[in-house]
């Protein structure tokens, strides 16, 4: 009687929560929304406002891209330039990872996958990203202007 009871219990909450909306995938409206968010956020930062980083929105996430049956995603692309000052390129390098990461993390609320295999590449290094709203970024910094390179995306998902 206990184990009848304890599962019609179990299977209402699930269908309650079911019927109330609880999904485990974002909708596209709140990805999109949380993305134009970032875009402000980026735009009005202290850092990004001076003149001298030449922030540029390439692609604002204001259009719906197809890319599955009946799913769509919005993208953002910008880059910046933090000049390099007479310093080594690691060192250029590792002062505007650390800048690019603290930005996503502490101003723009991502989580950011740190991969200690790049600290002293000279190539250029990658820095990823990711929000619970669906939304990815990564970013290319390179060792040539601009200095940074972010591409961030919704998950493709339905309308």
């Amino acid at each position: 009687m206990r184990v009848t009871r304890s599962l019609a219990i179990g299977l209402a909450l699930a269908l309650a929560l079911t019927v109330s909306g609880c999904t485990s995938e974002p909708s596209l409206k709140d990805a999109a929304d949380e993305l134009q968010k970032d875009t402000h956020r980026l735009e009005t930062d202290d850092l990004f406002k001076n003149p001298l980083m030449k922030l540029r929105v390439l692609q604002r996430p204001e259009k719906d891209i197809p890319c599955d049956k009946g799913k769509f995603k919005r993208v953002l692309r910008a880059t910046a330039d933090d000049e390099r000052a007479d310093e080594p390129l690691t060192s250029h390098l590792g002062r505007a990872q650390a800048v690019m990461e603290n930005v996503l993390a502490q101003r723009l609320g991502y989580k950011v996958d740190s991969d200690p295999s790049q600290e002293n590449t000279e190539e250029g290094r990658f820095i990823q990203g990711s929000k619970s709203s669906g939304i990815s970024v990564v970013v290319y910094v390179s060792p040539e202007p601009p200095t940074w390179r972010l591409h961030a995306m919704t998950s493709c998902l339905p309308r």
